[in-house]
C-alpha cells in the first residue's frame, strides 16, 4: 500500500489542466490552410475520397482522411495542413475550407452553442456510442477521451452503457447495411430531447467507403445531425472541445 501511494504521489495529476488551450504535436494534421484561389487539377486526382477541388481550391474536412497527399502534390505550397485541432462544426457546409477561411475565426465560431442544449445538457451529457461498421480507430480515440489524460468525465460528459440512459448518440463508422437498423433502433431508444453527433470522416461522409454498395446511410439523411467532428481518426481534444462548445459547458 505504501508503494502504491508513493507511485501515485510521484506521478501527480496526469490530466490535461486546460483542455481548451492544450498543446498538440506539430505533426498532427488539423485544419488545412489554403493559400491560393486555385491549383493544378492533378491535386484532385490524388485525393482518395474526393475531398479536394482545384477550382476554386477547397478541401471538405468531412470527406478528408488527412493523408496529406494533396499537400505533397502541391509544388507551390497551395495547401498546408496546420495542427489546429478544433475542426468541428455544427454546420456541414462550414467543413469546406478554402482560401477565404479564417482559421482563427473558424476555431471560435464553427461550433455554435445551442441555448436549448445548454439548458438540458450544460452540466451533464451522456452519449451512447454506436460503431456503425468502423475500423475501430475512432472508437479507440473515443475510449481515450475518458482516460486519465483527457478525462472528459470531469466535465460531466460520459459514454452511457445503454441508449435508455443516454442524451444522444455519437456515431463512428460509415454505416454499413448490417448496422443501419441497429443504428436507428439505438437512436429511437434514446429519450427526448436527444442529439446526434457524427465522429470521424467515415461517419460524416462515408470516407474511403463512400462509393461502397455495402453502405446504407439512409439514417444520416433522415435525421438532423447536431455536430460534425472531422478526423481519421478523431482526436480526443477535437471531440471534447467540440462537445463542450456545443452544450456551452
Amino acid at each position: 500500500m505504501f508503494n502504491l501511494l508513493k507511485i501515485r504521489f510521484n506521478q501527480g495529476n496526469q490530466a490535461i489542466p486546460d483542455i481548451r488551450t492544450a498543446k498538440i504535436n506539430d505533426m498532427f494534421r488539423g485544419i488545412p490552410y489554403i493559400a491560393t484561389e486555385s491549383a493544378d487539377k492533378t491535386v484532385e486526382s490524388v485525393c482518395p475520397t474526393g475531398a479536394v477541388k482545384s477550382t476554386p481550391l477547397s478541401i471538405d474536412m468531412g470527406k478528408c482522411i488527412f493523408c496529406a497527399d494533396c499537400e505533397k502534390a502541391c509544388k507551390k505550397n497551395e495547401i498546408k495542413f496546420t495542427n489546429l485541432y478544433k475542426m468541428s462544426s455544427t454546420s456541414r457546409e462550414k467543413l469546406i475550407v478554402n482560401m477565404h477561411t479564417d482559421l482563427k475565426s473558424y476555431e471560435k465560431t464553427a461550433v455554435q452553442t445551442r441555448k436549448d442544449l445548454k439548458k438540458f445538457f450544460g452540466r451533464s451529457l451522456k452519449l451512447r456510442s454506436v460503431s456503425a461498421g468502423g475500423c475501430n480507430a475512432c472508437e479507440m480515440e473515443l475510449n481515450a477521451c475518458s482516460n486519465v489524460n483527457f478525462d472528459m468525465g470531469r466535465f460531466g460528459i460520459d459514454i452511457a452503457p445503454s441508449p435508455r440512459h443516454a442524451d444522444g448518440i455519437i456515431v463512428t463508422g460509415p454505416v454499413s447495411e448490417n448496422m443501419a437498423c441497429a443504428l436507428e433502433d439505438t437512436y429511437l431508444a434514446v429519450p427526448e430531447p436527444k442529439i446526434i453527433i457524427l465522429a470521424g470522416t467515415c461517419a460524416i461522409s462515408g470516407g474511403l467507403f463512400y462509393k461502397s454498395p455495402a453502405l446504407n446511410r439512409s439514417f444520416i439523411d433522415k435525421y438532423k445531425t447536431d455536430l460534425f467532428i472531422p478526423g481519421c481518426p478523431v482526436h480526443p481534444l477535437t471531440v471534447i472541445n467540440a462537445v463542450l462548445s456545443l452544450i456551452g459547458a
